[in-house]
């Protein structure tokens, strides 16, 4: 697993964990693989799989980060002992952000690209170049 219940020690407080999920750590997995699926839907243009099989030291330090922020984000909506709930509304739009940069390109963590297709003599297949669709934002004359 990409990150551990316990893990989420550096953006909680052990005790406001236990409160929140009541000894079980069901609650706080739940919220972890939640944001994971929503970092996933960003990171679409590098390697998922690599990315979230990574362990320990091998993990972006970065996006470690900021998955735990969103993850905190979907366990405190059961309940809110002590919590600042401005700080990890912040915290987790700030998350969002980084990775709405990442996906426009503007960030460029270093993450795993997808191994490229191979063909049938085992020969990788490179796409002849990578397009992003776009255009400016509408304008609006008034004379």
């Amino acid at each position: 697993m990409f990150i551990t219940a316990a893990e989420l020690n550096t953006h909680l407080y052990g005790e406001v964990t236990i409160e929140i999920d009541r000894d079980t750590v069901a609650i706080a997995n739940e919220a972890i693989n939640s944001a994971i699926a929503e970092a996933s839907g960003y990171l679409s243009a590098y390697d998922r799989t690599a990315i979230f099989a990574a362990t320990g030291a091998a993990r972006n330090a970065s996006l470690l980060t900021f998955i735990k922020d969103i993850a905190v984000w979907h366990f405190i909506q059961l309940a809110n002992p002590g919590i600042d709930l401005a700080l990890r509304q912040d915290r987790y739009e700030k998350a969002i952000k980084w990775f709405d940069k990442v996906q426009s390109g503007k960030v460029v963590p270093e993450l795993p690209y997808p191994a490229p297709d191979l063909d049938p003599a085992g020969n990788p297949i490179i796409p002849e170049t990578y397009m992003r669709w776009g255009s400016n934002k509408k304008r609006q004359n008034n004379y």
